[in-house]
């Protein structure tokens, strides 16, 4: 009953979001050819940041492998899934407005209530940030590329691990506000605020978004084993966190 509460009430998040992903995954693949055709028409000479970035942007699409990985994982991926990891964390324990009182009531521990609700969410996330990646290699040859299945399942696997952070900072305010709003705001504000670090920081082992967007393995082909356990730490950290402050409120 827990199991299928928790789909009930998450499940329009994870459906539009699936969607969406599904489609921005399609529309990467398909506009390769389009973006090669544009690329001639770049400026050699740009000043500044921005011309720095045109050109960054233009040099990884020459190669099918950097244009999938700028395009799809360190942007449209990156950025769907910090959104969609807020969205499917955020919860509704103490909102009494709605079925919370009803949900307290029933004949389970406090502790497996939201074990059932991260986990639900967790696995949505999963099917979020896996299912579409595999479309990369699958409508790669439409286009007369090749993009290797195991490519898409290391970045997919570092973004997923980063992004569980998200959802568990996410699903740990939500047992110490009583509205969903305010979690949902403050995870926001702090996932912006981790983007704009993400700009200051040079290293990719330090920076969440980076390690989001696995550009240490895109760059040298190893895995960042360091960010991948402190990230994979963080979230259980939040989990616990989060189970320990809702098994010990007082309602």
């Amino acid at each position: 009953m827990l199991w299928y509460k928790s789909w009930l009430e998450t499940r329009w998040r994870f459906l539009i979001g699936l969607a969406l992903l599904l489609c921005s995954a399609a529309g990467a693949v398909l506009t390769y050819p389009q973006v090669l055709k544009l690329l001639p028409q770049v400026p050699p000479h740009v000043d500044g940041l921005l011309g720095e970035k045109i050109r960054e942007a233009a040099d990884l699409a020459r190669s099918y492998q950097g244009y999938v990985w700028s395009s799809w994982f360190r942007q449209n991926l990156t950025q769907a899934a910090s959104l969609f990891a807020v969205l499917l964390g955020t919860a509704s324990f103490l909102s009494l407005e709605g079925g919370a009182l009803f949900t307290l009531s029933l004949p389970v521990s406090r502790r497996r209530l939201v074990f059932v609700r991260a986990a639900t969410g967790l696995a949505e996330l999963f099917v979020l940030v896996f299912v579409p990646s595999l479309l990369i290699p699958l409508l790669s040859p439409a286009v007369g590329e090749r993009y290797a299945l195991g490519s898409a399942l290391i970045h997919s696997a570092c973004l997923f691990i980063a992004a569980s952070v998200l959802f568990g900072l996410a699903l740990l305010l939500s047992t110490v506000f009583g509205d969903v709003w305010r979690p949902l705001l403050i995870a926001l504000a702090v996932a912006f605020a981790l983007a704009i670090v993400d700009q200051a920081l040079h290293s990719p082992a330090l920076s969440l978004y980076r390690l989001m967007s696995g550009e240490t393995y895109f760059r040298t082909g190893r895995l960042p084993w360091g960010g991948l356990l402190a990230a994979a730490g963080a979230a259980a950290s939040l989990h616990v966190a989060a189970i320990a402050n809702f098994t010990r409120r007082d309602f």
